[in-house]
């Protein structure tokens, strides 16, 4: 078993390299790639149902076959290894190995999962395992979901089970996947499984899943061995106030309460911050939401944090306090993620987009670094997801050209770069995503893989930007 635990060496603020040992790898998530929807045991988690349910994605796209890597992992795992990729960080579906999301294992599930690591090893590829990826067993959302206490319980169990499976072979593991995404936009604007769009379900839907979290991380030390790593990975919003005024400053502060802070504050400073309390208390009641002992579970050390980053956060807030309309983002919904805070209007960085619309500004991602590692210094971090999304189609040549996401991903390392070479503790760097795949409300209609995949065929085309990525890490440094 091998832990991503690199040793790295500063860098000259000229240079273009990356510190030796810097982890260079690529990232999928279970729904999204695996398909298979009900063989081998496997149950509906709540995005089967989503999916599944007329107008929530669209062209009513499913994940039940996806990218079929559940069949042709074998194949993927070479194309990694033709890549030089030296880590592939996946998600374990939560359903797929505990059906209802209590009791025992399903072998057969976690067989799968043997059977990758065992192939991505053999290939000198290391895995790293993320818990949960948003696929809750749809049993457990029937029985209340991430709101009900005893969810963040059953994670624990689940984390117990994967980890005694596959612990003699992953030496890095990830509890959460963005839990933000998981409770206000599946709970909040409704626009993620399981849809539900309730403030209060919302603001106690993060609690337990960073209560889960912490369970999770106790119940991993206690059946790993102690040279593994133990993570969670944020999609922390790079917040800026659209102008210098007052008023944009307060919009500011509120949206990082609600979208970082609310994670960032129990998590590695062990309290609730006191500006997210008052937001929220006509939401929620805190106090008897937060019980006796959840907080010190809650910030148990981490060995890495894991920062997802695509695009900043620019917001203002109107003079009349109104409600305006958003433009965040995170899909369209006639109701807001932003509990508490429904009133702060979004803005584009710029007007240099992908194809989700997003605005392309690699400085957020810098300043997001170099911030997070002064504030919390002598805690790693590690870029978990970090791509784009743009219109790639296959020449008549059978290629597929995509000199945007190049630059992208150019002007992205960049700055991870001269993050490290201004102080930033960052230790890799995975690609979203290996491969094209099913985008959550989006369906099959973004693309956001280094790897393209002709979904009638299967057929796997590596892009212009798979290949000028090999050389990146090849030379673990950037093109001069």
């Amino acid at each position: 078993m091998t832990a991503v635990r690199p040793e790295t060496t500063a860098l000259p603020a000229s240079d273009t390299s990356f510190p030796t040992g810097f982890v260079w790898g690529a990232a999928t998530a279970a729904y999204q790639v695996e398909g298979a929807a009900t063989e081998d045991g496997r149950t509906p988690s709540i995005w089967d149902t989503f999916s599944h349910t007329p107008g929530k994605v669209r062209n009513g796209d499913t994940g039940d076959i996806a990218a079929d890597h559940y069949h042709r992992f074998r194949d993927d795992v070479a194309l990694m290894k033709e890549l030089g990729l030296k880590a592939y960080r996946f998600s374990i579906s939560w359903p797929r190995v505990q059906p209802t999301g209590r009791g025992p294992a399903v072998e057969r599930g976690l067989d799968f999962y043997r059977r990758l690591t065992d192939a991505l090893l053999e290939a000198g590829i290391t895995p790293v395992a993320t818990l949960y990826h948003w696929d809750l067993p749809q049993e457990l959302e029937d029985a209340g979901g991430w709101p009900h206490r005893d969810t963040a319980h059953r994670f624990a169990d689940y984390a117990t089970l994967a980890a005694r499976a596959l612990g003699d072979r992953v030496g890095m593991w990830t509890t959460l996947n963005e839990p933000w995404c998981s409770a206000f936009l599946g709970y909040g604007s409704g626009v993620h499984a399981p849809g539900r769009t309730d403030p209060a379900a919302t603001l106690r839907a993060a609690h337990h899943l960073n209560l889960g979290h912490g369970e999770a991380v106790g119940a991993l030390r206690a059946a790993l061995p102690s040279s593994a790593q133990v993570s969670i990975t944020l999609n922390l919003h790079q917040v800026r106030p659209l102008t210098d005024s007052p008023e944009d400053a307060e919009a500011a502060r509120r949206i990082d309460a609600v979208g970082n802070r609310i994670f960032t504050g129990p998590l590695l400073d062990g309290a609730y911050p006191e500006d997210l309390l008052r937001d929220t208390a006509h939401v929620v009641d805190w106090d008897e939401l937060v019980r006796a002992g959840d907080l010190a579970e809650i910030s148990r050390p981490l060995d890495v944090l894991g920062v997802n980053y695509y695009a900043p956060t620019v917001v203002s807030l109107p003079a009349d306090g109104a409600a305006s309309t958003r433009n965040d983002g995170h899909g369209a919904s006639d109701h807001s993620p932003w509990t508490g805070s429904e009133q702060v209007a979004f803005h584009l960085a710029n007007d240099d987009l992908t194809a989700m619309n997003w605005s392309i500004d690699p400085s957020g991602l810098h300043t997001l670094l170099t911030e997070m590692s002064a504030r919390h210094p002598g805690l790693p971090l590690m870029v978990t997801e970090n791509g784009a999304a743009f219109d790639d189609y296959v020449s008549p040549e059978g290629r597929v050209e995509d000199p945007q996401r190049i630059a992208y991903l150019h002007s992205h390392l960049d700055a991870v770069r001269r993050a490290i070479a201004d102080g930033a503790d960052v230790r890799g760097y995975f690609l979203w995503s290996l491969l094209d795949n099913f985008e959550w409300s989006y369906g099959y209609s973004k693309r956001f893989g280094a790897v393209y995949v002709d979904y009638p065929t299967q057929r796997r085309i590596p892009k212009a930007s798979a290949r000028w990525y090999a050389e990146v890490i090849r030379n673990n440094a950037l093109p001069a």
